[in-house]
């Protein structure tokens, strides 16, 4: 299964070393598409341009999962057996979504598939992609049985 995580806003700084070492982890199959637009826009304009980019980066049949802290909570077992099953179901594309610091469009919202949460705090948006790549590595070694998740 081919994952593509569509963020907005570039990581810089420790947000990048930390999301590069899972990255490599993952491999070429789990790859971070970034996208910005000026800062000087009104926070709803920026919200729609950031909704045009996003939907224009989904490909036709992905599986579209939205990031937002009113999604729902997993633990990371529950989120290795949501993978695991996405898969089985012959899902090929799947794609996650982080919004900017304004959040998404209802548009966006329209176009999830799933929405995960991870707890109702709000998260910075670079530091969710780290969180999302961690876990979608956690994930992936708890499916495969090896020790690196401890209960």
């Amino acid at each position: 299964m081919k994952i593509s995580i569509l963020a907005i806003g570039k990581a810089r700084g420790v947000e990048a070393e930390w999301g590069g070492e899972y990255q490599k982890r993952l491999g070429k199959d789990v790859v971070v598409h970034e996208f910005a637009v000026s800062k000087s826009l009104p926070s709803a304009a920026a919200q729609k341009a950031e909704s045009v980019l996003l939907l224009k980066a989904i490909p036709a049949k992905a599986f579209v999962v939205l990031l937002d802290e009113r999604g729902k909570d997993m633990s990371s077992r529950d989120f290795a057996a949501k993978l695991s099953s996405w898969q089985d179901r012959g899902i090929d594309n799947l794609v996650f979504i982080i919004g900017g610091a304004d959040g998404v469009t209802d548009n966006i919202r329209a176009k999830a598939n799933f929405t995960l949460g991870f707890g109702r705090l709000t998260w910075p948006h670079r530091l969710v992609r780290v969180m999302l790549l961690e876990q979608i590595y956690r994930a992936r070694q708890i499916i495969a049985g090896h020790p690196y998740h401890r209960d």
